[in-house]
C-alpha cells in the first residue's frame, strides 16, 4: 500500500509560555508510553491471551464482510460472528483479568497521543492556509437552500441576519429544480462580487465553479448536512450564522478546485459500490436497507460497472471503490469521513479499496488504512474506464451518471474564498504523530526565550 502523503506545513508559532507548556506535555506523553510499555509487559504472561484478542478481531472483521457480501444464512452467520467475537474476547479477559492490563495499556497509550498532539499544536498556527486580508463585498449575493440540513436556514435564521449584513439573499425554490449555477452567474451579471452558499456540498460546489470562473470571493455557510468543505476551512458546523462574520471581518484564502468531465467539485468523486448505491431512489429514505440489498452483488462483481483506472502513471485494477479528493485526506478513509490538512496543494487524493474475501476483511480490522486491500496515492489527474459507456458517479453527494473516460483534475489555487478572519473551527491536527519531534522536544532545555527560534528551525 502506498501511504498517504500528509503534510503539516503550518509555521510554529507561541510564546516562550507556550513552548514551556509544549514541552511540558512532550515529556508527560514519553512517560505514558513508558506506561503503556509496562503494562504491556506486564501481561505478557499471558501472550496466548493476548494473541486470542487480536484474533478476535479479525474473526469480528471477517465476520462483518460475510454480513455485507452475503445473503440468508452467510449473513445471518457473519452477523453472529460480528457479535459474537468481540463479546467473546471481553468475557475472556474480564475471566483471566488481563482486561485490567488491557484497559492500562490502551489507556495510557491514547494519554499519550493526546499529550503529543496538544504539545505539538501548541507550536503551530491553527491553518496552514495562507490568508490575507481583503476589503469587505459591496454587492455580496448568497444563494440558500432552505431543506438542506434539516432546515438550518430558518432555524438559524440565517436569511435575516445576512440580510442585516447587506447581502442579497435568493432562496431556491426547490419545487422549480432551480440551476444554482445559473442563478450565480446572473447574480454575477447584475453586479454581484461576492458568492455565496448556504445549503450542501453540491450545491456549493456548483456555484463554486461560477465564482472561480469569473475571479469573484466564493463563500460557505455550514448550512448542509456534512459540511465537510466548511470543516476543512475551519468552520464550525453547528453554528453556521458564525460563517456571516466573513462579510464584515473576513480574509482571503486561495484554494483549489477539483474538476471531474467539466463539473467542479469542492470534496470527493466517488466510483465503484457507493456510487452505485447512491442511483438507487431508495437509497436516501432506507440507506441501510438498500445498502444491505444491493452490497452483496456489488462486492461480488455480479453486479454495477467494473472499473479501472490509471492514477498518473499507475494503473489501478477493478477497485470495488474509489474515491478521488479534492486534496489528500489525512487517512485512507474510503467514505471520505476524514479531514483534509489543506485545501491548496494542487493535488488530488486517491483512495482505492478492493477487499477479495473474508481474510483480506480480517487484516482489514487488524491493520486500518495499513491492509493491503486499501490504495493510497496522490495524483494531478486520475482517468477511470468501465466495461459500460456510461459509469455511476457520485460527485459530491450527487448522483450522476458520465460517458467514459471520467477524467479527474485539479485546479490549484483556483477559488477564492472569504472566511472570518477568527474562524471558530478546531485547529487540524494530523491523526498520526511525529514522535522523534516529541522526543526532541520533551529532552530540549533550551531556554524559554530562545525555545521559538529553535522549534523553527526543527520544522
Amino acid at each position: 500500500m502506498n501511504a498517504i502523503r500528509t503534510t503539516d506545513e503550518t509555521e510554529p508559532d507561541g510564546s516562550g509560555t507556550e513552548v514551556g507548556v509544549a514541552r511540558a506535555l512532550a515529556r508527560l506523553a514519553l512517560f505514558c508510553v513508558a506506561g503503556a510499555v509496562a503494562a504491556v509487559v506486564a501481561g505478557a504472561g499471558q501472550w496466548l491471551i493476548l494473541l486470542l484478542g487480536l484474533a478476535g478481531l479479525g474473526l469480528a472483521g471477517a465476520g462483518i464482510w460475510w454480513a455485507l457480501a452475503h445473503r440468508g444464512v452467510a449473513r445471518l452467520f457473519g452477523a453472529l460472528l460480528a457479535l459474537a467475537a468481540p463479546i467473546g474476547v471481553l468475557v475472556l479477559y474480564a475471566v483471566s483479568g488481563l482486561w485490567l492490563v488491557a484497559v492500562a495499556a490502551l489507556g495510557s497509550w491514547a494519554a499519550a497521543l493526546a499529550c503529543a498532539r496538544s504539545a505539538l499544536r501548541r507550536l503551530r498556527k491553527p491553518h496552514g492556509m495562507h490568508s490575507r486580508s481583503t476589503r469587505p463585498p459591496r454587492r455580496p449575493v448568497l444563494i440558500m437552500n432552505p431543506r438542506s440540513g434539516g432546515g438550518k436556514v430558518g432555524r438559524h435564521g440565517l436569511v435575516e441576519r445576512a440580510e442585516v449584513l447587506g447581502a442579497r439573499v435568493i432562496l431556491l425554490d426547490l419545487d422549480s429544480n432551480p440551476d444554482p449555477a445559473e442563478l450565480a452567474r446572473q447574480a454575477v451579471a447584475e453586479g454581484a462580487d461576492l458568492l455565496g452558499v448556504a445549503g450542501g456540498d453540491g450545491t456549493q460546489a456548483l456555484v463554486a465553479g461560477v465564482a472561480a470562473e469569473h475571479g469573484v470571493p466564493f463563500m460557505v455557510l455550514a448550512a448542509g448536512t456534512r459540511n465537510h468543505f466548511a470543516m476543512d476551512l475551519g468552520l464550525d458546523r453547528d453554528d453556521p450564522e458564525s460563517g456571516l462574520h466573513a462579510l464584515s471581518d473576513g480574509v482571503e484564502l486561495r484554494v483549489d478546485l477539483g474538476d471531474v468531465a467539466g463539473r467542479p467539485f469542492v470534496n470527493t468523486v466517488s466510483f465503484g459500490a457507493y456510487a452505485e448505491l447512491v442511483q438507487n431512489p431508495d437509497y436516501r429514505d432506507a440507506k441501510a436497507v438498500t445498502a444491505l440489498d444491493q452490497l452483496p452483488g456489488l462486492l461480488a462483481g455480479e453486479a454495477g460497472v467494473k472499473l479501472a483506472a490509471r492514477v498518473d502513471d499507475e494503473p489501478l485494477q477493478a477497485p470495488q471503490a474509489l474515491l478521488v479528493s479534492n486534496n489528500p485526506y489525512a487517512r485512507a478513509d474510503p467514505l471520505g469521513g476524514g479531514r483534509r490538512p489543506r485545501l491548496d496543494r494542487g493535488e488530488l487524493g486517491v483512495i482505492a479499496v478492493r477487499i477479495e474475501g473474508a481474510a483480506q476483511a480480517a487484516e482489514l480490522a487488524l491493520l486500518g488504512e495499513r491492509a493491503s486491500g486499501i490504495t493510497s496515492l496522490t495524483s494531478r489527474r486520475v482517468a477511470v474506464e468501465a466495461d459500460e459507456e456510461l459509469i455511476p458517479v457520485a460527485v459530491d453527494g450527487e448522483a450522476l451518471t458520465l460517458p467514459q473516460p471520467v477524467v479527474c483534475t485539479v485546479r490549484p489555487g483556483a477559488l477564492r474564498v472569504r472566511v472570518p478572519r477568527h474562524r471558530p473551527g478546531a485547529p487540524y491536527t494530523a491523526p498520526s504523530v511525529d514522535w522523534r519531534r516529541v522526543v526532541r522536544l520533551a529532552l530540549d532545555r533550551t531556554p524559554r526565550t530562545t525555545a521559538k527560534n529553535q522549534e523553527h528551525s526543527d520544522a
